[in-house]
């Protein structure tokens, strides 16, 4: 149950935290001869830097039948190339008191390492020389598979909620590679071999499909220098292919999942629908979205909270979600834990009539003003983080947006009204458009 909730309150932070600050970051962009985009965040209160490398190539990016392959080769990229020993990158940056990880996700995947601002030329030094120069063996593959196929087998197989999400959104998703999960099927994660991941890393690790990220103790002028002394003599790939993904048909029928594992200790109601994304130069409808989640489970006031907590008591949690910062549609979700004595059937019809109360309600006027006050006090608190600025930034360039959308996201969230929120609802609530999922123990399946 405690993970669950976890998990749920997560996404909802998340949302939250994509949010810049209302005071406008001191951010400045440049592109390299060779098509790296760099952008640069000034934060002299430390004398440190986030560096990141932000690849426009996630899991949905990959060919059909090796899913998997990025993330797979994100851990690749921590073993040799033509200058270090494998493991020597991450050494090399523990030596001089530094940080560093890397994680993949559907539109991107980066590499990130928090040093001392006088250390960032190394850094540049060290990820520019594995953009183009990683060296793999056989031995490195069969290892390293290894390690992939347990971290799958921690993280989904062992845990019946993962399972289900997992094939909820293979569901929810008839033909994009959205339904692929990024960590990949296990039976195609088996296969995996060095010339899969040669031709991934060929295919998209270049400087013209890469976004430079340098937050704190800089300046533009610093970075720049840096910039061309190490990214810019690297050549980019004239072969780079626009990310053009197979795309969703017309969805004409609702679909319903149960899912039964005796390890399953709470069930619970999941709803998914298909909803769009943040567009450059469009977020409008988005940021309703983005409002809506919060009005109808953003915390201890929401709606949903209040109608299926408190006032009919048949729900333990319940809440929502929507994450906008996608290159393709994305997917707003709800979610209902009963209370013990009512069944998943009795909560699925309370949450139905919870949402159809508020469409016809609409929002109330008040509660919105303190959800848009709290959302502009956390847009504040962010910027004392730059490796979240840094990752707000990274986010959202790769998934199609620029830095004049990130900038202009807080006065178009000021700007939603109730009714752009009942619209929004309205346009995204279309049970053609949704999956609906039942998590049970597996006696109740009997």
């Amino acid at each position: 149950m405690k993970r669950l909730l976890t998990g749920f309150l997560l996404s909802t932070s998340l949302g939250l935290g994509a949010s810049p600050g209302m005071a406008k970051d001191q951010v400045t962009g440049f592109t390299l001869e060779n098509g790296m985009e760099v952008v640069v965040i000034e934060d002299h209160r430390a004398p440190v830097v986030e560096h990141m490398v932000w690849y426009r190539a996630g899991s949905a990016d990959e060919t059909r039948g090796v899913s998997g392959i990025a993330h797979f080769l994100e851990h690749l990229l921590f073993k040799g190339t033509e200058t270090l020993a494998p493991g020597e990158f991450s050494a090399t940056v523990a030596a001089n008191g530094g940080t560093d990880n890397a994680f993949t996700s559907y539109d991107q995947t980066a590499y990130h390492q928090r040093v001392a601002a006088d250390r960032l030329g190394l850094m540049m030094q060290m990820e520019a020389d594995r953009m183009l120069n990683i060296r793999l063996s056989e031995q490195d593959i069969l290892t390293e598979r290894e390690v992939i196929i347990e971290e799958r087998n921690q993280r989904v197989e062992n845990d019946p909620s993962a399972l289900m999400r997992e094939q909820m959104r293979a569901a929810l998703y008839l033909n994009h590679p959205y339904g692929t999960p990024v960590i990949g099927w296990r039976h195609e994660m088996v296969t995996l071999d060095l010339e899969d991941a040669l031709d991934y890393y060929r295919s998209f690790y270049a400087p013209n499909n890469a976004v430079l990220i340098v937050a704190g103790d800089v300046t533009p002028q610093e970075v720049r220098a840096l910039a061309q002394t190490h990214y810019a003599p690297l050549a980019a790939n004239p072969d780079l292919r626009p990310r053009d993904r197979a795309q969703e048909p017309p969805q004409l029928a609702a679909r319903r999942i149960e899912f039964a594992d005796p390890r399953v200790a709470q069930p619970y109601v999941l709803r998914s629908y298909l909803a769009p994304e943040r567009d450059p130069g469009d977020q409008e409808k988005a940021a309703a979205l983005t409002l809506l989640a919060e009005v109808l489970g953003g915390g201890q006031t929401s709606v949903l909270t209040q109608k299926l907590q408190f006032e009919t008591q048949k729900a333990v949690y319940s809440g929502a979600w929507y994450s906008g910062t996608s290159l393709d549609d994305t997917s707003f979700g709800l979610v209902i834990v009963p209370t013990p004595g009512h069944s998943l059937d009795e909560a699925e019809a309370a949450l139905d009539q919870a949402v159809a109360e508020f469409l016809q309600e609409g929002v109330d006027p008040d509660q919105l003003e303190r959800i848009k006050f709290q959302l502009r006090a956390a847009q504040i608190y962010a910027r004392d983080n730059s490796g979240s600025l840094a990752r707000r930034y990274g986010d959202a360039l790769t998934s199609g947006l620029t830095i004049e959308d990130v900038q202009a996201w807080p006065d178009i969230l000021a700007a939603v009204t109730g009714e752009d929120i009942i619209a929004a609802a309205r346009e995204v609530f279309d049970p053609k458009k949704s999956v609906t999922a039942h998590l049970k123990t597996q006696e109740a399946a009997q």
